[in-house]
């Protein structure tokens, strides 16, 4: 049996779901927030008091007093991307230490390496590139499995280790990238000073994590799983080779931090009132057109972690309750719906349609071929984003969220209207933290 006191919260479509502000929303009810996958191409925005905070590598529970933030082994660790966040949090008066953030010290270290093969291999792939960040995620996870070219956060805790696993690692991909690019080599002694003075400052933060979180479950103490990336970028279930490199369901959950499967609790699948996606890929219901344009521009669709803009397009509800299914999520938590005011129709994608034939079951491997069968919703002029309660939404934008959890066959259980904290909705959720 799942333990009702912990919460999952994860994203059904290809990522910037808006999952930072549920999280937010939830941490203020949790002893620990606990990152289980990625990396710094995750980006979470929270919105407090008219401030924005970006995160990509702390979890959104560092914004509240009294929580403790895990980056579990699952992560892939960015040491100059994570104290960057942390010296920016710190000059706006965020605390941050080894008693509110914790680090896995079996979490896979991103070294310079990493970032330079995904640029050279991207080049070199040309128009069958992934689309990838850059930020050297899917090269890091490829040595984890590698093994013996992977180095982990635990070993910045012996300097003299450090940096003898840089020099002979630093060596096979200087030779490697020579042999494959042309590339000039790195320099293994810089970036064995530079990991130094990261391993210095980061010392009090590294621990075993996995033994701190299964005590925490042991003593009762709440803890809220916090998702990178969306499911359809699963690197087994979501549009494969388009998706990034590690375990984005929940069932990541316990690989990924070192609990049991029971420990994964109530799962929240957090969805956005249209679709977008980012980089190469299928993406069945994209318009690229003025409807498109315009649910860009209206919902700042850009990329927090790239910049890139993202490609939009309408709901689709096939691809969502397959990723929902996955996960065994419980409640939705709709966000951005404030976006869609303005328009006459909404169309929403109910199934595909291959080779003439309307598919039964959802299968990410066609969707490249898929033609999505629509229906068409009537639209609402309204803004929304002054809404406190579901009566307030205008009649239209109620029937909008209806036929969503009657295609999805759950509930919703918050709905967004904005970025703010307070700009969030209690309508069907069954959690303490979002009532």
């Amino acid at each position: 049996m799942n333990d009702s006191r912990n919460v999952t919260v994860i994203g059904l479509q290809w990522g910037d779901e808006g999952k930072g502000k549920i999280v937010d929303a939830l941490a203020r009810r949790s002893r620990y927030v606990a990152r289980y996958c990625g990396g710094a191409n995750a980006g979470h925005s929270v919105n407090v008091a008219g401030e924005r905070f970006a995160l990509h590598l702390i979890p959104c529970g560092i914004l509240h007093e009294g929580v403790c933030n895990v980056v579990g082994n699952g992560v892939v660790f960015d040491p100059a991307c994570a104290l960057d966040e942390v010296h920016h949090l710190r000059e706006r008066g965020v605390k941050v230490s080894g008693a509110n953030l914790r680090v896995s010290k079996a979490a896979h270290l991103v070294m310079p390496w990493h970032k330079r093969e995904d640029i050279l291999r991207e080049g070199r792939m040309g128009d069958g590139k992934i689309g990838t960040t850059a930020r050297g995620i899917g090269p890091c996870y490829a040595d984890k499995a590698h093994r013996s070219t992977a180095l982990r956060v635990g070993d910045m805790l012996d300097l003299a280790v450090l940096r003898e696993r840089i020099t002979a690692v630093a060596a096979f991909k200087n030779a490697a990238f020579a042999a494959l690019y042309g590339a000039d080599p790195l320099d293994p002694a810089a970036i064995a000073d530079e990991y130094v003075g990261y391993a210095e400052e980061l010392r009090e933060m590294i621990g075993d994590t996995g033994s701190l979180l299964r005590r925490a479950i042991a003593q009762g103490e709440p803890i809220l799983f916090e998702g990178g990336q969306g499911s359809m970028l699963d690197i087994d279930h979501g549009t494969y080779p388009f998706v990034t490199s590690s375990f984005v369901t929940a069932c990541g959950v316990a690989p990924g931090t070192g609990v049991p499967p029971s420990a994964v609790g109530r799962v929240v699948g957090v969805i956005k009132a249209y679709a977008t996606r980012v980089g190469a890929g299928p993406f069945p219901t994209e318009q690229a057109n003025e409807t498109g344009h315009y649910l860009r521009e209206r919902g700042r669709e850009y990329g927090t972690t790239t910049g890139r803009p993202r490609r939009c397009g309408w709901f689709d509800a096939f691809a969502v309750r397959y990723a929902a299914d996955l996960s065994g999520v419980h409640e939705f938590a709709l966000s951005l719906l404030d976006v869609l005011s303005g328009l006459d129709e909404i169309r929403v994608c109910t199934g595909y349609r291959v080779g003439g034939q309307v598919l039964e079951d959802f299968d990410p491997v066609v969707m490249a071929a898929a033609e999505p069968v629509y229906e068409t919703l009537p639209g609402w002029a309204e803004e929304i984003g002054s809404a406190r309660s579901y009566a307030d939404l205008p009649a239209n934008a109620q029937r909008y969220v209806a036929r969503i959890e009657e295609l999805l066959g759950r509930s919703v259980g918050t709905i967004g209207v904005g970025p703010d904290r307070e700009q969030l909705i209690a309508h069907n959720t069954q959690l303490e933290g979002l009532r």
